[in-house]
Formats: structure tokens, sequence, C-alpha cells
């Protein structure tokens, strides 16, 4: 099995980092002092973290403008800076937030400019690594969507281009506008909704990435066939519900988000797991396209 995969001009690890809740967790306080957003945890924890995580071999980190309103890139420029080097980070524009339960597609031009800029500043860079369109705003066209990402990319404000939750018929008509490296879905062995655009992105030779990997959806977390496949490998559940995921083709990139050491070095093992032709076979007969 290979443990990189080419976005563009990017080398990546094929698994790597969610960040979304790092910064994005709505406050349960109210009242007009309260905060909006409040992260899960101490930013100096954080900070260690991640930059534990990249000593640990994660070379890929996702976050979005959304996240935070923006502090989520912010806490990824801090931490990373001393290891900026050896780090690919993906963001994502076209989502606003008028309140922290709400995400709306917001696909004009201007402001998909608006927000790459600020995506810059934020991150402390000159050049985005990775920029997904977030959602497709069904009332702006399309091809004014992506021509603002293309736009940046042609501009060397941006490496490579993505588009996130879209269906094999839209990312068919994306490709009618323009050349993407990466689809950002929702897979996982319990949600396998998105099943022919992971065939589909590996026919165009774009990366897949799956966000909520571990959600198990249809499959119970401790369905005896997990247990017994994880058993015989001496591996833990999620290492073969990522495994499953990564023999799903070379191209498919899992970014399970936490902010423990110890269970972001356990999915790391996944890519150390190697399933036999039945265990994949047994793994896949537990669940079917929704």
């Amino acid at each position: 099995m290979n443990i990189t995969y080419s976005i563009g001009d990017l080398t990546i690890t094929r698994l790597g980092l969610g960040t979304m809740r790092m910064a994005d967790r709505p406050d349960q306080r109210t009242g007009p002092t309260a905060p909006i957003w409040a992260p899960p945890t101490d930013r100096t924890e954080l900070v260690t973290f991640l930059r534990a995580a990249v000593d640990s071999g994660v070379d890929h980190v996702d976050t979005a403008d959304a996240y935070a309103l923006g502090a989520g890139e912010e806490l990824l420029a801090e931490a990373l800076a001393p290891v900026r080097d050896r780090i690919t980070v993906a963001t994502k524009v076209g989502t606003s937030r008028p309140s922290p339960t709400e995400w709306v597609p917001h696909g004009r031009p201007e402001y998909l400019r608006q927000q790459i800029e600020l995506s810059l500043r934020r991150l402390r860079t000159d050049r985005l690594d990775l920029v997904y369109l977030h959602r497709i705003d069904e009332a702006v066209p399309l091809a004014d969507q992506l021509g603002a990402l293309k736009q940046a990319h042609e501009e060397g404000k941006v490496r490579a281009l993505g588009v996130s939750q879209v269906t094999a018929d839209t990312l068919r008509e994306v490709t009618a506008h323009v050349a993407i490296q990466a689809v950002q879905n929702s897979y996982s062995l319990g949600d396998r909704t998105f099943d022919d655009v992971v065939d589909l992105t590996a026919e165009l030779g774009a990366a897949f990435v799956a966000f909520f990997p571990l959600a198990m959806g249809t499959v119970a977390a401790d369905d005896p066939t997990v247990a017994r496949i994880a058993a015989r490998h001496g591996a833990t559940r999620t290492q073969v519900a990522l495994a499953w995921l990564l023999s799903r083709g070379d191209h498919v990139v899992p970014i399970p988000g936490t902010t423990s050491l110890a269970h972001l070095r356990d999915n790391l093992g996944a890519l150390r797991l190697e399933l036999t032709d039945t265990d994949l076979t047994d793994l896949t007969e537990l669940s079917s396209p929704a």
C-alpha cells in the first residue's frame, strides 16, 4: 500500500488531521458577554499537540475560513510556524457563519476572493497550499464560483484547487470549468454515500479526502466483524476502519480529527495495517451505499 499521494506538486501522507473541533465549538453560555465560539481545550495545549502531531508523522492538516470565523486558521499559523516547511495546510472558502450553528453557502466571486485574501493573512503565507470550495452556492452560477478560485490559482495565490461535498454529477460539471486536484466529502466504512465519487476521483487523478472517516453510520461501533478482524491483526477497531478506507484506492486520504496524541498515533498505525482480501470483503459487506 502506498502511504503517500501527490496533490498537484504537493506530496502528503495518506492520513491527515482534521482540525474543525480544535477551534469551532459553540459555547453553551449565554448573555451579552459570552463568547460565540470557544475552543474545546487550552490554546497552549493545542499548539503543543499540533507540533507533536507533525513530529509523529502528520504532514497534512485541514481547516476552513469558517471554523470559528478564521480562528482555526490563526491557530494553525501560530502552531505550525516552526515546522511550516514540513506540512501542507488545506483550507476552504465559500461558507458564511451568521451564527455558531448556521453554515450558509456563499459563492459570490467577490466574497470568495475576499476570503482567500483573509486566509492568506491568517495563515501568514503568500500562497495557500490547497483551497476547496467549501460548499457550492446554488444561487450563484457554478462557473463564477470556480472562476474566482481559478483566478487565485493563476495569480499564484493558491497551489491546488478542490471542491467539497459534491455528487459525481456535480463533480463532472466542475471539471468542465476548472481542473481540480482534490475532492473532500464525508465518507467512512459506515457511510458510503459517495462510493461513486471515490471511483470518479480515481479516474480524474484527483485525491479523495474523506472527512468524518470514523463515523460508523450503519455499522455498529462494536460490530463483531470489525472486532474480530482487529483482534486477528493485533490492531484497534479504529485502525481497521481507517485501513478499509485506505484500501479503497491510493488516492483516498482520510482526515480524522482528534486532540489526543495517543489517538492520533493510533490512527497513524492504520498506514501499516495490511488487511487481507477476506478482511476487505467482510468489511465491505457490512454496509452499502446509502
